[in-house]
């Protein structure tokens, strides 16, 4: 791992970062991010032309690999970008804005404003399809994180944290996690109805608010945690250990490295773990290739500072 993430050239050459980067966005050749075209683009190689610059002989229009990308127009050397796309990419429970900020040698704002970038990238806005096809698994369950600053401090319940909600498909080993501000039948039901088919079987805890859920899909399983029942003796498919098993990383990255998250942010961080969940060596992807897929994502996501939010995390 050590060897992939500082000796390759993408990493610490910004003309070898611009050329590998070239390979996943075009890995046909240049594509006009202007019109679209793929014929008629000329690179431009003169002395006055910085590197990597191409010219569409249909719109008339210059541009380089980061155009229309998170990347285009950072004073961040491109190496800088890859390298830190691979240590986010690689690290299970996440790697720190701190630990960036000292390995690119860059400010605190800078570093914190990369990984923000970077997150961008991981998320997908939504389920490309729904969970549960063919009367598959789908868990589904929910944990809270931090403190939602805009509610005031309750008796217990956790009404004044974070609520997370987390969808995990067996049989894809896919997770779909976010944000929720109540926990209630009324609020998860167009959430589950959107992203499950109605031909899954729901496996949840033994928590009211999924109570009516069988109306809405083919079967709904239970197991009683504060009986301690983790499993189902009769039929040991029933359980919730997978999701559960997804909290548990996604807490240790959160507690452990991250530390504090504000609400505003916490949609991101949700979806740089489930980026990683998703991309996971069981699912057959290494480092490289988890890399691979995080600067794939890039496109069509210049995520300005402003709209991040002015506070630090």
């Amino acid at each position: 791992m050590a060897e992939y993430l500082f000796d390759r050239p993408e990493f610490n050459d910004p003309e070898a970062a611009r050329e590998h980067l070239e390979s996943i966005r075009w890995p046909k050749g240049p594509v006009c991010p202007h019109c679209g075209a793929v014929d008629r683009i000329t690179k431009l190689q003169g002395t006055s032309h910085r590197p990597g610059l191409y010219d569409c002989g249909h719109c008339r229009d210059q541009f380089t690999v980061t155009v229309g990308t998170l990347f285009e127009r950072s004073k961040i050397s491109l190496d800088k970008w890859l390298f830190a796309a691979a240590l986010m990419a690689a690290s299970k429970k996440g790697v720190s804005s701190k630990q960036i900020e000292r390995m690119l040698g860059v400010t605190y704002k800078t570093a914190w404003f990369i990984t923000h970038r970077l997150r961008e990238a991981m998320r997908t806005g939504g389920l490309s399809a729904p969970f549960g096809s063919g009367g598959g698994n789908v868990e589904v369950d929910e944990t809270y994180i931090g403190t939602d600053s805009s509610k005031t401090k309750h008796r217990g319940g956790g009404s004044n944290k974070n609520k997370v909600l987390s969808l995990v498909d067996r049989a894809t080993g896919q997770s779909y996690s976010m944000v929720i501000d109540n926990l209630d039948w009324q609020s998860l039901r167009p959430i589950l109805v959107e992203n499950i088919l109605h031909e899954a079987r729901l496996l949840t805890d033994e928590a009211g608010h999924y109570s009516r859920a069988r109306v809405y899909f083919a079967g709904h399983e239970t197991v009683n945690h504060k009986a301690d029942e983790y499993v189902r003796l009769s039929d040991r498919t029933v359980h919730t250990n997978t999701v559960e098993g997804y909290f548990s990383i996604f807490k240790r990255g959160m507690k452990g490295v991250y530390q504090h998250c504000g609400k505003q942010h916490l949609h991101r961080y949700l979806a740089e773990f489930d980026f990683r969940y998703n991309h996971r060596i069981k699912l057959g992807f290494d480092d490289a290739q988890r890399t691979t897929a995080l600067l794939k994502g890039i496109s069509g996501k210049r995520l300005m500072y402003r709209p991040i939010g002015s506070q630090v995390h």
